[in-house]
């Protein structure tokens, strides 16, 4: 089934030139800090405070690699009025990297997830420091939005009088319209997920495992310059119902059903990509289970536009007992949409489970839709996903790898050998 929306795709390269515009990085910096800082000021806050790095990078422009992830050892400051304030782990590096950063860069106090003992008092130092930093801003006594934190930080702040509230609302709130140069680092994240797919349709055959096609996805996503593959999901046979949510080393074999998830950034922007194939090709049941998988994804894409609702577009899924599943709990992010940008789990979130949000889409909203089917006769399910761009009127489609219809591969006579 074919889409009632056009497909859309990157229009520059991977590379920044001097003979073609392409993406501009400093304009995408400026306008993503612009758009922060006026996220704080409208939720009446001195600053936000983030450890996300997501955020960090969202309001800094700066990048440290992925091994921080989860660490709590780099943050930024988000004033309401005035530049950002970064605290990198290695700062005399920073000043020559992002030279926009200047000197306000300092090295962060963390307690190592709890590695040092608290009796060292490092969440102290660390309150002292923001403490002096909201002193400097001139933002003393005003609210502090933090994202994320340790406990042990959060109470240290707090007894240094720190007013602590949710500060993630407001970055959630910056991020969900995607400027113009985010856009497009989108579409060309997508692109490089489009040029793997070819990969793996060629390898889909007897024998194969289903890491293999993860490693394959891997090599091709980071010989394309992708900066972090975060997740490749390779699910083939019966494992794909009920969906497992991960790969295995499982053969497959003549007849079975294989979709993938693609989960990777190109310079921070991120894919959550699904498609479907079949090693061989397809039964009745398996025919039926695709065509009903892509019935549902085309009426949701169908229903997007700036003005709908999230409910509005989750009402066109069906209900979770319908498709096999006991509740709306247990089929969550089956027949599901997120938010697309620096992170997976923007806004807007869209699923049947989470009614009363009221969320309106807006033009420049980027989101994945996503729906799952189970065959008949057990052997498979196909799982279909988009990432789409809400235009002024209705929205454009960025992952275009061929999904009208299942393709067959690695046997003779199949779309694919």
């Amino acid at each position: 089934m074919k889409y009632n929306r056009p497909h859309a795709t990157a229009s520059w390269g991977t590379m920044a030139k001097d003979w073609e515009k392409g993406v501009d990085y400093q304009r995408l910096i400026s306008d993503r800090f612009d758009r922060a800082q006026a996220a704080v000021k409208a939720a009446g806050l001195g600053a936000v405070l983030c450890f996300n790095v997501d955020n960090v990078r969202y309001i800094t422009g700066t990048h440290i690699g992925e091994w921080v992830r989860d660490k709590f050892d780099r943050y930024a400051l988000c004033p309401a009025d005035g530049p950002a304030y970064l605290w990198d782990p290695a700062p005399p590096a920073k000043r020559i990297s992002s030279p926009w950063i200047a000197d306000r860069v300092g090295a962060p106090i963390s307690n190592m997830q709890g590695a040092l003992p608290p009796k060292v008092g490092a969440q102290g130092d660390f309150a002292k420091q923001i403490k002096a930093m909201m002193a400097h801003y001139g933002i003393a006594g005003k609210p502090l939005g933090i994202d994320l934190l340790e406990l042990p930080m959060l109470r240290a702040l707090e007894a240094e009088g720190i007013e602590v509230v949710d500060g993630q609302q407001a970055m959630l709130d910056a991020r969900e319209i995607k400027t113009p140069d985010e856009i497009e680092l989108l579409k060309v994240a997508a692109g490089m997920v489009d040029a793997t797919y070819y990969d793996i349709c060629k390898a889909i055959r007897p024998g194969v495992r289903e890491n293999e096609l993860v490693a394959i996805a891997n090599d091709r996503l980071y010989r394309l310059g992708s900066e972090r593959v975060e997740c490749i999901n390779s699910v083939a046979g019966p494992r794909g119902t009920p969906h497992s949510h991960t790969f295995s080393d499982r053969i497959i074999q003549p007849g079975d059903m294989v979709y993938l998830d693609i989960m990777h950034s190109f310079n921070g922007y991120r894919t959550c990509y699904y498609r479907t194939f079949v090693c061989g090709e397809p039964n009745k049941h398996q025919v039926e289970a695709y065509e009903t998988a892509s019935k549902w994804i085309s009426a949701s894409i169908d229903a997007i536009r700036p003005g709908a609702t999230v409910e509005e577009v989750a009402s066109v899924w069906p209900a979770a007992e319908e498709f096999g599943y006991r509740n709306e709990e247990e089929a969550f992010l089956l027949q599901y949409g997120h938010g697309i940008g620096l992170s997976l789990w923007e806004r807007p979130i869209i699923s049947r489970r989470f009614k009363g949000q009221n969320t309106v889409l807006k033009e420049g909203m980027v989101f994945a839709v996503e729906t799952w089917k189970g065959a008949a006769d057990g052997s498979g399910a196909a799982r279909i996903e988009e990432e789409v761009v809400v235009t002024k009127t209705g929205c454009e489609v960025i992952t275009n790898f061929p999904s009208h219809r299942l393709i067959s591969c690695g046997l003779p006579g199949c779309d694919v050998f």
